[in-house]
């Protein structure tokens, strides 16, 4: 049973020069709907791939960049304490309400 999926025009346009492409390599001709399924077939086969394409692509700050983040603090050589932040941070937002 066929389902219909709405693709984009760039996608519809890569199908068109794989068919193209295919056609023109092995001679046979070969509709949207197998070439489609030969795709998700390949895909479900390396799942893991797929996936982590999908993956977020940043992987961490290297540690040079994360030395001289660092490098760019220092202790004031007070202590601080919680309610001292909190005191700075929210009754000073109360006030000005």
């Amino acid at each position: 049973m066929a389902t219909s999926v709405k693709i984009g025009t760039d996608t519809k346009d890569k199908l068109e020069q794989l068919q193209a492409q295919i056609k023109l390599e092995t001679g046979r001709k070969v509709t949207q709907q197998a070439l489609l399924d030969r795709i998700v077939s390949q895909s479900f086969a390396s799942k893991a791939a797929l996936i982590d394409s999908f993956r977020d692509e940043f992987d961490g700050l290297p540690d040079s960049e994360i030395d001289q983040f660092l490098g760019e603090t220092f202790a004031s050589g007070s202590p601080i304490d919680e309610s001292d932040v909190d005191r700075v941070l929210y009754e000073d937002e109360a006030g000005n309400e």
